[in-house]
């Protein structure tokens, strides 16, 4: 899994983030070989807490071939979704695994 939290970039409003993300990033990376699936979530709030969550939103890509999901954002077509979301967001990309009992 790879979760990517992020705020968006002064200037980009809320309104224009999320259409650019439900008309091209989720259908576009959710289309690759190498995703199993790819969500975004807005933040609401801290649990417990009237205070600030300190991301506005996190996606969570679950990918099934990290060699595949490699060559798939080589690709032109990814690079442009990745620029254009680079445009817009502050990001830090955390990968993880999965612990087992």
């Amino acid at each position: 899994m790879i979760f990517a939290t992020f705020n968006l970039k002064p200037g980009v409003s809320v309104e224009e983030y999320e259409a650019w993300a439900k008309s091209t990033d989720l259908p576009t990376v959710n289309g690759l070989k190498s995703i199993e699936s790819f969500r975004v979530f807005r933040a609401t709030g801290l649990l417990g807490s009237e205070g600030k969550a300190p991301f506005e939103y996190i996606e969570v890509l679950d990918v099934a071939d990290m060699d595949q999901f490699g060559a798939d954002v080589a690709t032109a077509a990814m690079g442009e979704i990745a620029a254009k979301f680079n445009d817009m967001v502050e990001v830090t990309f955390i990968t993880t695994e999965e612990l087992s009992a």
